[in-house]
């Protein structure tokens, strides 16, 4: 069973075996150079991807800065939700911080799911209900922790990405500068 087939089970819930296989069936494997673009800002996203390995940042450019949204590691899907079902041009930019293999489906591909299996409106509500919960947990977190409990959060749950991603890239992603993340490592590490 691929990565891809054990997500879907476990995020999902209960998808029998055929229906698996047809979903799985509508993925393409695809290898993403380090620095390479999975989608540029202000073009349409068509694809929604899973990362089978390596890391994938997604951010906003802004005229004075890139704000880093969310880094997407093994195990995750990636794409601008927002554009990928409203069909609108994208606010993100999403880059290959490694090299990185990655399941994608088109958006052709992804509608034909409704049509293939018919418990995938079910399945469909609950991944949309999970991604919601994931952006509201990472609301609440900016709203209610201090600079110093975000990064220790996020440190003890992704330990491994401070050794592979730019620092700067995880000081934007939980909301702080990078001479705050910096003093806030220096204390940690003392």
């Amino acid at each position: 069973m691929t990565e891809l087939e054990q997500y879907i089970k476990s995020y999902f819930g209960v998808v029998n075996a055929d229906d698996l296989t047809t979903i799985v069936s509508l993925f393409n494997l695809t290898t993403i150079k380090k620095g390479d673009f999975l989608l540029k800002a202000g073009r349409r996203c068509d694809n929604l991807s899973f990362v089978q390995s390596g890391l994938l940042r997604m951010f906003i450019s802004t005229d004075e800065k890139e704000i880093t949204q969310w880094i997407s590691t093994k195990g995750y899907f990636s794409t601008d939700l927002s554009s990928f079902v409203f069909e609108t041009p994208s606010r993100l930019s999403i880059q290959a911080l490694t090299d990185t293999e990655v399941y994608s489906i088109t958006k052709a591909d992804y509608k034909k799911i409704g049509e293939l299996v018919p418990k995938w409106h079910e399945l469909e509500k609950l991944f949309i209900v999970r991604c919601f919960i994931i952006l509201e947990e990472r609301i609440f977190s900016h709203l209610s922790m201090t600079a110093e409990e975000r990064y220790d959060y996020f440190f003890e749950n992704n330990r491994e990405l401070f050794n592979q991603v730019p620092l700067q890239y995880i000081a934007s992603m939980l909301g702080m500068t990078p001479e705050t993340f910096s003093r806030i490592r220096k204390k940690q590490l003392l």
